[in-house]
């Protein structure tokens, strides 16, 4: 098996940023612990990582935000109370985000962006291929994005983005790809790439959502990549690096970049209001509250609106 053709095994999620879109409350909260429903936002992305068959994660952190750690860690006085108090539900629950994965974090220390927060893996990666997932992305559970974005690397080689069509006047907000199609329907290859274009230059409508299967060779590049939009260190650019050396000479080491279409259901918990409807839409599936809140909800709708 090729190098770029090894097993993935390690998942790593970069959860080191401020979260100012939701001051006050990431004051003192990381973001990532912001409940969706009654689970924090970034157990489900560990979630979504485990049932990909990636029970290594990487978490990438910074300052303020040892809660993640807390939460993934034991806690044995609180499961001590609920074992005494017979609560076999919620002690389940909580010992559930413990034994998720194998857990490891290291901390970013300077804010240079995504593609620096990637670079901070690499002594824990090495060579292998692995996945990023991006916190303020979801992905429902019913839509296996990464499981297939595995598959497309294991048949491709390279490195895999994930990419939706998203209207064109919100392409500004997400890296932008230029594809070409495969024989795969959802599957295309990736001629370039560029950060939050202005709508009247971008290249497509497919825009770059929070998930990666990366070659590691994206670390060599990484550390060559200056510092572009936001005076940060992109990982689009070193996508785009990877996606010219490919293109420049087939067998340039890295392979080639594809994309996998997605349209399934995705919930963007890093904007107020989407944080808002991925809360409610959430809420309204699940078996134990939906009845009741879809009822209650039909009810304020209809008086209120």
């Amino acid at each position: 098996m090729s190098q770029s053709h090894r097993r993935i095994s390690k998942a790593v999620i970069p959860a080191a940023g401020l979260g100012t879109r939701f001051l006050p409350a990431t004051k003192a909260t990381p973001k990532e612990m912001l409940p969706v429903v009654d689970k924090p936002a970034i157990q489900y992305v560990v979630e979504e990582a485990v049932a990909a068959g990636l029970d290594d994660v990487l978490m990438v952190t910074g300052r303020n935000k040892r809660p993640l750690e807390d939460h993934f860690d034991r806690n044995y006085e609180l499961e001590s109370a609920l074992a005494n108090k017979g609560d076999a539900e919620r002690l389940a629950k909580v010992q559930e985000s413990s034994d998720l994965a194998t857990m490891h974090y290291v901390r970013q220390g300077d804010p240079k962006g995504l593609g620096h927060a990637v670079l901070c893996a690499a002594p824990h990666v090495g060579d292998e291929p692995f996945a990023v997932l991006l916190g303020d992305d979801l992905i429902d559970p019913r839509d296996p994005l990464l499981r297939r974005m595995i598959e497309v690397q294991e048949t491709y080689g390279g490195s895999v983005v994930a990419l939706m069509e998203v209207e064109p006047e919100q392409i500004h907000l997400y890296g932008c790809a230029a594809v070409k199609p495969t024989a795969d329907s959802d599957v295309v290859q990736v001629t370039g790439l560029v950060e939050k274009p202005d709508p009247a230059e971008a290249p497509s409508s497919y825009a770059i959502i929070g998930r990666y299967v990366l070659d590691p060779h994206i670390f060599d590049i990484l550390r060559r990549t200056e510092p572009g939009r936001g005076n940060e260190i992109q990982l689009t650019d070193a996508l785009q690096q990877l996606a010219q050396n490919h293109f420049a000479t087939a067998d340039a080491a890295g392979g080639p970049v594809h994309g996998v279409v997605f349209k399934g259901r995705r919930y963007d918990t890093g904007d107020r209001g989407d944080y808002l409807r991925a809360i409610v839409r959430l809420a309204c599936e699940r078996e134990d509250l939906g009845p009741d809140f879809r009822n209650w909800l039909k009810r304020y709708v209809a008086e209120e609106m």
